[in-house]
């Protein structure tokens, strides 16, 4: 339910303007424009959440399944 009314928050900010947004659930960050990866200080991917689950080999596609198979269930890969 919390991460449900932040999200509503994050989408209601983001209208009309550009927002940043660091978070470690990924669920939060699934309907951005753009998705920045970064790994010990370095940019190492980029992209839509679809364009980087797609990946099979990508760092953000490792980090989505780790949190499914957590049970954060909210996070769909689309395949």
């Amino acid at each position: 339910e919390s991460e449900h009314l932040v999200q509503e928050a994050i989408e209601r900010a983001m209208i009309d303007r550009t927002v940043l947004v660091i978070a470690h659930r990924l669920s939060t960050v699934r309907n951005s424009n753009s998705v920045i990866v970064i790994d010990h200080g370095t940019i190492v991917e980029q992209g839509t959440h679809d364009f980087l689950i797609s990946k099979n080999d990508g760092i953000y596609k490792k980090l989505v399944l780790r949190q499914l198979m957590a049970g954060n269930n909210s996070i769909t890969t689309d395949e």
